[in-house]
Formats: C-alpha cells, structure tokens, sequence
C-alpha cells in the first residue's frame, strides 16, 4: 500500500474546492436586474443674476479670470462653479409643494463642449420621504438623457444606490432650468 502525501492531499482538497467555488459562481443568474425602487423628481434651478436675489435658487461662487459671478462665462461657462439650493417637486410646476431640496453643486468643466461635473444630494423632509440620496457623476448637457450615479443616503434611503437619468425638462435663457430625475435604486436597505 503506497501513502499519499501531505501535498496531494492539499491539492486534491484544493482542487475540490476550486470545483465547487465554480459551480456555485455559475449557478448565479446575470441577467438584467430590476431596481428595488424608482422614483421621478424635477428640481428648479434659478441662477443670480444680478438682479434676481429675492427668488434665486443657484449662485456662481467660481469663475475663471475673464468671467464674473453674475454672469455665467463665454466659452461654454467654462470654469464656472454653481452651489444651489433648489426646490424638488413631484411634477414639473416650480409653485407646486416643495417635497425636499436639491443641494450641491455643478461645475462646468470643458471649454470645447457644454458639460458639467456635479456633486449634490436630495435632501427631503416630507410626509413621504425623510432622509437624503447623494449624487455624482459627469452632465453631458448636449445629450437628451445623462446618467450620474446614486452613490448613497440616509434615512429611508440608507445606503442606497443606483442610476439617476436626468433630461432638461425646460431651459429658458442663462437664468432658468428644470431637471427630470428619473431615479433607480439597485440597493436599497
């Protein structure tokens, strides 16, 4: 009778582990996920102006040497951060009751194309939803739809992530913008 050794025992275990790693890893399906939750909000987005202050929602708090922060800059608005502080509706209508506040900020960030970089969070304080969803990601403005990331929240969205789709709803001018976010949460806790 010939003993088997340390090491091919080892490997035998291994390769039985290996084995059953890999038939678990196919079992698991990787077919299309369906979000654990959708919502649709439109944030309003009123930037100063100079001559606004009294319903201004957005400010230019950064411009590049040849703009200024009532005016936003040629070339694209190149160089331009705006902080806002915008109401979010359930529909499009600016006057209909404000459910949460859309707050960060955008900047724009190519001189060769219109588009920006954001960074904001849904904050809502409402009888339907209590807490935040945080976002980031490029703004292709050009494009009819943009994705930016859900990467997080609190309250009843702790921890949630997912795909926001954004889409201009209304532009009127260097003053006056609405967003559509349609929103798909993939994790929710």
């Amino acid at each position: 009778m010939s003993r088997k050794s340390p090491i091919t025992n080892l490997l035998f275990l291994l390769l039985i582990f290996l084995f059953a790693f890999s038939a678990a890893a196919k079992s698991r399906s990787h077919g299309p996920r369906r979000p654990c939750r959708h919502l649709v909000f439109y944030f309003h987005d009123i930037i100063y102006n100079g001559e606004n202050a009294e319903n201004a929602t957005a400010a230019i708090v950064g411009a590049p040497a040849w703009g200024n922060t009532t005016i936003l800059a040629g070339q694209n608005h190149f160089g331009d951060m705006v902080v806002f502080d915008d109401p979010i509706t359930m529909d499009n209508n600016l006057h209909s009751p404000a459910v949460g506040r859309a707050q960060g900020f955008y900047i724009y960030d190519r001189k060769e194309i219109f588009t920006a970089w954001l960074g904001f969070s849904f904050v809502f304080n409402s009888t339907e939803h209590r807490g935040s969803l945080n976002f980031a990601g490029a703004d292709p403005l050009m494009n009819k739809t943009r994705d930016v990331s859900v990467i997080g929240g609190t309250g009843d969205f702790f921890m949630a992530r997912g795909i926001a789709t954004l889409s201009t709803d209304s532009f009127e001018g260097e003053v006056y913008f609405r967003l559509r976010a349609d929103i798909k949460l993939y994790e929710c806790w």
